[in-house]
């Protein structure tokens, strides 16, 4: 302890250098968003590499499992080709099963959270992919999240295990819709609100994304009612949605970009 002591005495001038330096640092970053944002890029590019190299290991092992998960996928996509005139609840990631205006992209998860109250994904694609804020992302069973920062190899993504994030689903069975959130509780489940009392709701329901946004198309799958209840005013529901996605156990996803999204946007913008 003496040692520390006497060490910080003897280089006390250097520290406080060090110190000032960064709070001068902090400061500029904060006051100028164009330093924020190369800092934001280089922390992505830097945190991003570390991750992809242990996402890298680890994948190694996981081989077995995430080959299984993608030869049902395989399976399902060649019955869907096979049998194009049958309804299916898988997801065909290609743009004519949303009538063109999507552009799909795959990429894999290097880093997944889902036991904090605000949960961040990363994924080893960026801006030099075409990757850009507000782009859905999905996997083979449903809806993961949507991106939030991108630098040219890397983006993170906002989870739907995020309290903060709000998503326009519906019942697939009829046409009343609401928003999906997170109470920050078990990731196996999230939340569909402001559903109105009169639409019939039954556990086992299948619940979807319901079009309303220009970030993903109507029809993704999101999961089954597990239970409700109506709110204390008692006007909508409150639906528990038991997830089709274990959000504990994903790697390989697919990142939608609504090719009119920027039109939309432009659109409503000038009303």
């Amino acid at each position: 302890m003496q040692q520390i002591i006497n060490f910080i005495i003897r280089n006390k001038n250097f520290l406080l250098f060090l110190l000032l330096f960064g709070f001068s640092l902090l400061f500029t970053i904060q006051s100028h968003s164009y330093h924020k944002s190369k800092f934001i890029n280089s922390a992505n590019f830097l945190t991003g590499g570390i991750y992809n190299s242990v996402n890298n290991i680890s994948g190694y092992f996981n081989l077995k499992s995430q080959n299984q998960i993608l030869s049902e996928e395989n399976s399902r996509l060649r019955s869907l080709i096979s049998n194009t005139g049958i309804e299916t609840d898988s997801i065909f990631t290609d743009s004519i099963s949303f009538g063109q205006p999507y552009r799909f992209y795959t990429t894999n998860i290097i880093k997944n959270s889902y036991s904090l109250n605000n949960n961040i994904l990363t994924i080893n694609k960026g801006k030099k992919d075409s990757i850009k804020q507000d782009f859905g992302v999905i996997s083979s069973k449903g809806i993961i999240g949507i991106v939030d920062k991108t630098s040219s190899n890397y983006a993170t993504v906002i989870s739907i295990l995020n309290t903060t994030s709000k998503i326009s689903a519906q019942l697939k069975k009829t046409n009343h819709f609401g928003t999906l959130t997170w109470d920050g509780r078990d990731p196996k489940f999230a939340q569909l609100v402001d559903i109105p009392k009169i639409a019939p709701v039954s556990k086992g329901d299948t619940i979807i994304t319901s079009g309303r946004s220009s970030i993903f198309p109507k029809g993704i799958r999101v999961g089954v009612v597990e239970e409700f209840i109506l709110d204390q005013a008692e006007n909508y529901y409150e639906i528990n949605v038991k997830l089709f996605n274990d959000m504990t156990n994903i790697e390989h996803v697919y990142i939608i970009e609504n090719v009119d999204k920027k039109e939309i946007t432009n659109l409503l913008s000038s009303n």
